[in-house]
């Protein structure tokens, strides 16, 4: 069994999608679209950067999307196959999730681009700039992060906010909070925490007034069931009722990116090719997660017609 998984933030980078658009017509419609849709140069943002403009909360998530999606159109036009043939669920990681609802067509593009726009105009004005921040926890599994998010709340909002893989756990909350978690590292057998270069906390409480922007937005969207289960980051587990998974959306804006159980539950339902579209970023989680799934991580031409032989 097959799942197609879409990477979220931090898998931008100035000259994404380039060589794609280079190289397929159906790179460049995409893209195209995408441009409509949000209203702006968005593909010249992403050629051309800069990078600080770029790795904006409301330009990186459709910006990530539309790489995704052009990456898997090639693939299914180029090369003759759909998504429903090939694969038996799909997942992403945070703004991903959208990404794979809409490669499996439960959001059409223009819908999912305007909506990951809101999304990220309304995490980004949810928190007052520099009182909220995040934090990698490397060498952390989730019950040593747990415990040290506890710790270092001390009335503030601690709390984890991406259960990454058995070795990268990610702290959400308050800035004052979160350097106390930093500080605390070493005594909860922790190797280090890193301060994450993001402009919001994501994924915890202080999310909630975009949790309510987004609630909004999606119970006007046009979302259908999905042609394949999606395994939702909030839930670990698959889902593809349609109201559920509005409600589900809602809910991940301010909780936990379960990403480690996810794929494991994948894993345990027959899933062993796990394809990765638009970034090199997820393939190496899942590896760590699930040491003997098969892993492929598309980019490029080159990494989708390799794909496509083996397919």
């Amino acid at each position: 069994m097959r799942a197609f998984i879409f990477p979220g933030q931090g898998s931008q980078a100035v000259g994404m999608g380039k060589a794609l658009a280079d190289a397929s017509a159906v790179a460049r419609e995409l893209f195209q679209e995408v441009d409509d849709a949000v209203g702006q140069n968005l593909f010249r943002l992403m050629v051309e950067g800069p990078l600080d403009e770029l790795t904006l909360t409301e330009n990186a998530q459709p910006a990530i999307m539309a790489n995704a999606i052009a990456t898997l159109r090639v693939l299914e036009r180029e090369g003759g196959i759909s998504l429903a043939d090939k694969a038996d669920y799909v997942a992403g990681h945070s703004l991903g999730e959208y990404s794979a609802l809409c490669a499996a067509g439960a959001l059409d593009v223009p819908t999912t681009a305007r909506l990951l726009k809101l999304r990220g105009q309304a995490m980004q004005a949810a928190v007052p700039s520099g009182i909220g921040a995040m934090a990698a926890l490397l060498g952390a599994d989730i019950e040593k992060a747990q415990a040290l998010a506890e710790a270092a709340a001390d009335g503030e909002v601690c709390t984890v906010a991406n259960d990454n893989d058995p070795g990268q756990v990610v702290i959400s909350g308050h800035k004052a909070a979160i350097d106390r978690a930093i500080a605390l590292t070493k005594d909860h057998g922790i190797k280090r925490g890193l301060l994450l270069p993001v402009s919001a906390p994501f994924h915890c409480p202080l999310m909630q007034p975009a949790a309510e922007k987004m609630a909004e937005a999606l119970a006007g969207a046009p979302l259908q069931s999905p042609l394949v289960p999606v395994f939702a980051n909030v839930t670990a587990s698959p889902v593809a009722d349609a109201d559920q998974i509005r409600q589900l959306l809602v809910e991940q804006v301010t909780g936990r990116v379960r990403w480690r159980e996810s794929v494991g539950a994948m894993w345990d339902a027959g899933v062993t090719d796990f394809v990765e579209f638009g970034g090199k970023v997820l393939g190496p989680m899942v590896k760590r997660i699930v040491p003997d799934a098969e892993v492929a991580s598309l980019v490029s031409m080159d990494d989708i017609e390799a794909l496509l032989a083996k397919l």
